[in-house]
């Protein structure tokens, strides 16, 4: 059976008709109490409100029923690349996103900075969330303690705040296998887990990550919150069909973070440069307007709605929720043809974590059926004309809705 993306391909058109993606990332929430309101549905959002009566809602699934999506596949789904098929570890999603060339062999493996307490139990996985400039610091400090690894070259990158990038370099043409298990348990109250090789290729790739581990901890021993490291998302070189050549569309991304950043670049969007702090979300607007004649799709990022879901802090994604509906005016004024709002996954306040909850969709263009949903919350998306989604079902319906598929069949 053929996959969804040659089919569009089939089908594709160019015309002029442009197309904006929102992510907020994380958007998807629960109610604190029983029938209490959801972040969305608390949030003072008079702009998202009257845009949603323009439009259809419905409800997204990222990869299927009770899964819980991390980023890369919740973003893959979105962008229409089927996320049980083109699969991609969040390490070369950071290391192209911060502009690492990764070859054949080499190993990229996205980092935390953690705090371990006593035992060397995880206290907390984020460390804090320090500055970029501690996270360089720190960075600088494991680069001079390891340059090598028993000859393996290894390469150590700051992404931001708790994130690194370390990338093993494959050493005299012997591949490093990508195919092994976390270092981050993903809770707290527990030590960081021994990688463990899945396969013969990457039996090497865990005895280096667990002396990369060790070492780590006891060049940071003195440090009192950024002392530990943790582990997941190994990933080798990954290769994907480009959005113009699945879609005939010249894409652009607008984001801060370089995972999302590496993800776009992956798909082949041109990544633009952004200014001022991912807070303000000013400069991504600047951007979508500088750039608004030279491309025919855009992906806008918005990174706080997850990071204080994980935080469990309610009142704070109520706050960048309604911070976002305050810069909606500024992408309404360029009046694309089609506009769509989604999340690429859920992250709870109640939960601090990722959900397998669906994901509000709203999609607003001159095609749309009139629709009973009033807010872009999960609420009414349920009520919505577009109904419970797969997430690959987002870039065909923005297509058809700007006119940039050719008929199926005679």
């Amino acid at each position: 059976m053929s996959d969804q993306l040659d089919i569009l391909r089939s089908l594709a058109k160019k015309t002029d008709s442009k197309i904006v993606m929102v992510v907020l990332d994380g958007v998807g929430g629960l109610p604190l109490t029983v029938n209490g309101d959801s972040e969305l549905a608390a949030a003072r959002t008079p702009n998202l409100d009257a845009l949603a009566a323009q439009s259809q809602l419905g409800q997204v699934e990222l990869v299927g029923a009770g899964i819980t999506p991390g980023s890369g596949p919740g973003h893959l789904s979105l962008f229409g690349y089927d996320p049980l098929k083109y699969v991609v570890g969040r390490g070369a999603l950071s290391a192209v996103g911060i502009g690492v060339k990764l070859e054949a062999g080499d190993v990229a493996v996205r980092g935390n900075f953690a705090t371990l307490g006593a035992d060397r139990v995880v206290q907390d996985r984020r460390a804090g969330r320090p500055s970029d400039a501690k996270n360089a610091e720190i960075v600088a400090r494991l680069r001079a303690a390891m340059p090598d690894i028993d000859g393996t070259p290894v390469e150590i990158y700051t992404e931001s705040e708790h994130r690194f990038v370390v990338v093993f370099r494959a050493a005299g043409g012997a591949a490093l296998g990508a195919n092994l298990s976390d270092v981050d348990p993903q809770a707290t109250g527990v030590p960081p887990l021994s990688a463990q090789a899945h396969d013969a290729a990457s039996a090497r790739t865990a005895e280096l990550v667990n002396t990369f581990v060790a070492r780590a901890e006891a060049a940071l021993a003195g440090e009192p919150q950024v002392n530990g490291v943790l582990f997941r998302g190994y990933s080798d070189v990954p290769h994907f069909p480009s959005f113009d050549d699945a879609y005939g569309l010249r894409a652009a991304c607008i984001a801060s973070y370089p995972m999302y950043k590496g993800l776009a670049s992956l798909v082949g969007m041109d990544v633009l440069e952004v200014q001022g702090e991912e807070d303000a979300l000013d400069g991504k607007v600047q951007a979508l307007t500088q750039h608004w004649a030279e491309y025919d799709f855009f992906y806008f990022h918005v990174k706080k709605t997850d990071s204080t879901g994980e935080d469990g802090d309610f009142a704070a994604k109520v706050k960048k929720i309604e911070l976002f509906d305050t810069l909606l005016p500024g992408l309404l004024a360029l009046n694309p043809d089609v506009l769509a709002i989604v999340g690429d996954h859920s992250t709870p306040s109640k939960l601090a974590t990722h959900s397998w909850h669906p994901v509000p969709l709203l999609i607003r263009s001159e095609y749309g059926r009139k629709d009973v949903a009033t807010r872009y919350t999960e609420e009414e998306a349920q009520k919505g004309s577009l109904g419970l989604r797969r997430g690959t079902d987002v870039m065909p319906l923005l297509l058809a809705n700007a006119l940039k598929l050719n008929k199926y069949g005679a």
